[in-house]
């Protein structure tokens, strides 16, 4: 059933946090352009990250790390005028909150005072509790990002799953309890095991988002492009496919190809 455009609120940090507390599933999407977070908005989508994933989607990168702030605030201008609806996100992207807590400080404010996102995000646990209470205290909300955080991929040297020891399950759940008491309202969860996701979210009072972190987080998401079945490649198993895109887009362009090569198109109708 679709959502119209005069039932729905503005989504907020505090609204995340009552639809946890009613059991109400939170789902959220990436963006990275006017069209496609329009169309995502309109569909009922709670929260759109504008997420570093740019590097991956849009720039062509293997990894999150050449993106840079000045493209976190571009891209995230132009997803801003296009949503009426969910909360927007921003992730910070690599080296712009690692160096010290006064200047990730102050790249999250360019993020909500350039950008106009409605909140942050950064990846880390114990080492970003400073930053993230200097944002929260100066009212900059803050998404906390536990779990494998693609940032460090150079560090961990793999994408699997992380939380799969004792130790480093006791860890991430320490590190939750400290990000909601540093002010957090959120945390992702990405690739934990299920049963990590669900103590973690029984153990602190504000929402989990899971990306591979089994049904019982708060909500969940995905890149778009991925859910949109876009690649042909990349094919993780915490990914549902909703469509395949890339098959369609595909098929059309090979359409238009052959109608201009056989002088079909354009035709009298497109013709002025």
């Amino acid at each position: 059933m679709s959502v119209t455009n005069t039932t729905r609120k503005r989504v907020t940090t505090r609204r995340l946090i009552e639809m946890k507390a009613k059991g109400t599933p939170i789902a959220c999407l990436t963006a990275y352009d006017a069209i496609t977070a329009g169309i995502l908005d309109s569909a009922g989508v709670d929260v759109l990250l504008v997420g570093d994933s740019v590097g991956n989607v849009v720039q062509g990168h293997d990894t999150t790390i050449p993106v840079t702030l000045e493209h976190m605030i571009y891209h995230t201008q132009t997803v801003v005028g296009a949503v009426n609806h969910a909360l927007i996100v921003t992730d910070m992207p690599f080296m712009s909150y690692q160096v010290s807590p006064q200047e990730a400080f102050r790249n999250a404010g360019r993020l909500m005072k350039e950008a106009g996102c409605g909140a942050v995000k950064l990846e880390g646990g114990q080492r970003v509790l400073e930053a993230v209470r200097l944002m929260t205290e100066s009212g900059i909300p803050v998404m906390a990002h536990l779990g494998l955080t693609p940032q460090s991929i150079h560090q961990f040297g793999s994408y699997k799953e992380r939380g799969a020891t004792d130790e480093e399950a006791a860890q991430i759940k320490r590190d939750a309890i400290a990000l909601e008491q540093a002010g957090a309202f959120a945390v992702v969860l990405e690739k934990v095991p299920s049963h990590l996701a669900k103590e973690v979210t029984a153990s602190i009072s504000i929402p989990t988002i899971g990306i591979g972190a089994g049904p019982d987080c708060d909500g969940q998401i995905l890149v778009w492009t991925d859910m949109m079945g876009m690649s042909t490649e990349f094919r993780p198993r915490f990914v549902r496919r909703y469509a395949e895109l890339h098959d369609v887009m595909t098929s059309a362009v090979q359409r238009y190809v052959a109608d201009v090569r056989k002088h079909e198109f354009p035709g009298p109708e497109e013709s002025y």
